[in-house]
């Protein structure tokens, strides 16, 4: 059993949603555990108003930068700036409309991480406001009880805990990938290095119902990336089979000549341009993948 972990809260914000980020922040506040430190970014814009803050739990740290880096990116430099402090042991990021409904989700985390030492990731549920938690928010493939936890392959952005010792060893988010996939690339070098993922259900964060499509860029960056995502980390000959069976259900479920077109643009892209560093996972991970229920190719 390790000692309870140090624990930081990180949110990415681009500035338009601040009455969203107020209600998350006044969660935060209310954990029985209070977070060592809060990290809030501005992804691309100012936070002034951040500067009042000064009764939330732990020290506030606000980072401004010059130009929104995406999702990953955006997060990269809350951990950066963790790091320079030195005194944290997990960051809990969440995604700034979100909410922790419960009091004890810090807590929770932290028991977590110090009954594991080889716990890298913690997934939370993400539910509406009615509870309903959408199909694509649980980690497992097909139709699957969003209650039933326990180690998987993948977690959800919206709402999880890393362990900065994993993130030392296995680097750092995709910032190139800007948004989408950027999760898949962590999990999978995550559970390369040897470490675990837990989806956790009781770990709640409320959040409202979404389309991932309803960002512009969305068909074609999802195609990029999921093109990058097999070039930089799958083996060779796996990499023609997870695109192959992704083009395949893109034709099955998308029904929009546009979203296809910048789909298909977005694939060509992900072949010409460069993917960053090739790391493939190993075969003994293909298969450890494949037990836990998501073989790498779907």
């Amino acid at each position: 059993m390790e000692t309870t972990p140090r624990i930081a809260v990180a949110v990415v914000t681009m500035g338009n949603r601040p009455a969203e980020v107020d209600a998350l922040l006044e969660s935060v506040a209310k954990q029985d555990l209070p977070p060592a430190r809060i990290v809030i970014v501005g992804n691309g814009c100012p936070l002034p108003e951040f500067a009042r803050r000064l009764s939330l739990p732990g020290e506030v740290t606000v980072v401004e930068l010059e130009e929104n880096l995406g999702c990953p990116g955006g997060r990269n430099a809350a951990i950066a700036r963790l790091r320079e402090f030195g005194d944290v042991d997990v960051v809990v990021e969440l995604d700034d409309d979100g909410l922790l409904v419960d009091a004890d989700v810090l807590r929770r985390v932290g028991e977590l991480y110090a009954a594991d030492e080889r716990l890298g990731i913690v997934g939370f549920r993400i539910a509406d406001e009615l509870g309903e938690t959408q199909q694509r928010h649980v980690p497992r493939v097909g139709k699957s009880d969003p209650m039933r936890g326990g180690y998987v392959t993948g977690f959800l952005g919206g709402g999880h805990a890393l362990r900065m010792a994993m993130l030392d060893g296995i680097g750092d988010w995709p910032a190139a990938f800007f948004f989408a996939h950027e999760e898949t690339d962590l999990a999978w070098r995550a559970v390369d290095a040897g470490w675990r993922i837990l989806y956790a259900p009781e770990l709640l964060l409320q959040h409202p119902k979404t389309s991932p499509a309803r960002h512009a860029i969305y068909y074609r960056v999802n195609a990029r990336n999921r093109v990058w995502l097999a070039r930089r980390r799958l083996p060779l000959v796996l990499v023609p089979v997870h695109l192959g069976v992704w083009m395949l259900l893109t034709l099955a479920r998308n029904r929009s000549a546009s979203g296809l077109r910048a789909w298909f643009g977005g694939f060509v892209e992900g072949l010409r341009e460069p993917a960053g560093e090739r790391r493939a996972m190993s075969w003994r991970t293909v298969w450890r993948l494949t037990r836990l229920g998501r073989p790498p190719v779907i």
